[in-house]
């Protein structure tokens, strides 16, 4: 049974996109109610019906497990089919997009942050937060999740030399990623955003403490929502006003997910390298081997665009960084799997043995 254009009209207004794939995902819903995850706690999970609409609900018994994969719960952006009690989560609907991050610290796990997001908005002040290196790192992650990045870079009005901050990203822009310089405070610096903002797109903030993520939210919104703080001046960061993620209706038709500040941005394994440094894989397709490693080999085009300043050899250096750290995430992530593999084998023979013994 198909919903009515009134319940689409509701849907739309949180998120809800009208393409093919959106469709048969309807379709295969059967009927069901359809709500959308807009905050999640330890044991339960808020989600919405409708703009104004929101309800506390309980995940499917496997979810609350403590070896299930992280990957397939429900994170704030994910659609969800409900019970007719409206009180249960049923099932997860297909994603189009998932950003996530190694969870931090030392173990090796997957931390979901928004699902179904169209952009990446990365809000990066013009102070001390500004690191082109770091912002390489986020589009590393953003490119591996299906969505498109979109760099904002925040305290336009405080900033003598933007300009000069945006050349610097000369690479980054020429690989595609939009650069929005705005003051965050300000309603008409800000319109240049509302392109992202469309009904039935949704956009993510991601970016450090103190970058203006809660100050642009509150301007987008048109009003006072999220809490903001002044950064502490000798290094420009910022405490967590944003403690946990929410999905926020726009007056522009879309929705906003704020997140809480990254201290650290950790790849999960599945990031592609090779996206966010386009430049550097079209110099390589040069080099006179196919194995070149860009040392001291003869005919290394990536080490003559270096010699001859045509490529940043920070740059370089830092993607080679990157490559590393994800190529050594794949390896842990492949081992984590495979042990979360043997024990739920171990775990499937003691529960068989138990019914043999009947």
């Amino acid at each position: 049974m198909q919903p009515t254009p009134e319940a689409l009209d509701r849907l739309r207004a949180i998120g809800w996109p009208d393409d093919d794939a959106s469709r048969e995902a309807l379709a295969a819903a059967d009927g069901a109610t359809l709500a959308r995850v807009v905050g999640q706690h330890r044991s339960a999970y808020d989600v919405a019906t409708q703009a104004d609409e929101i309800l506390k609900v309980q995940p499917p018994l496997p979810w609350t497990r403590p070896r299930f994969p992280p990957e397939q719960r429900a994170a704030v952006g994910d659609w969800v089919a409900l019970d007719e009690s409206g009180k249960n989560i049923l099932a997860l609907l297909p994603r189009r997009s998932i950003l996530k991050r190694g969870a931090a610290g030392e173990h090796h796990r997957q931390q979901l942050i928004a699902a179904n997001v169209d952009h990446v908005l990365v809000v990066v002040g013009l102070d001390q937060d500004y690191n082109p290196r770091r912002i390489e790192r986020y589009l590393v992650l953003i490119r591996a999740s299906g969505a498109e990045p979109v760099l904002v870079l925040t305290k336009a009005d405080e900033c003598e030399i933007v300009q000069d901050c945006i050349d610097l990203l000369y690479d980054v822009e020429q690989s595609g990623v939009p650069i929005h310089a705005v003051n965050a405070k300000d309603r008409q610096s800000c319109e240049v955003l509302h392109p992202y903002l469309a009904a039935g797109h949704t956009v993510v903030l991601v970016g450090s403490s103190g970058a203006g993520k809660s100050t642009l939210t509150n301007t987008l919104l048109g009003r006072e929502k999220m809490k903001t703080n002044t950064v502490r001046g000798n290094d420009s960061r910022g405490r967590h006003t944003t403690t946990s993620r929410v999905l926020t209706p726009l007056p522009q038709g879309g929705c906003l997910i704020d997140t809480p500040g990254m201290r650290e941005v950790k790849f999960s394994g599945d990031e592609d390298i090779v996206d966010a440094f386009e430049d550097i894989q079209a110099l390589a397709a040069h080099c006179r081997f196919r194995d070149c490693v860009h040392g001291n080999e003869p005919g290394c085009a990536v080490r003559a665009a270096i010699e001859d300043d045509t490529l940043d050899e920070a740059r370089y250096r830092h993607y080679i960084k990157l490559r590393d750290e994800v190529d050594a995430a794949a390896v842990t992530q492949a081992q984590r799997r495979a042990e979360e593999a043997l024990a739920q084998k171990a775990a499937h023979k003691r529960n068989k043995d138990k019914l043999g013994r009947r």
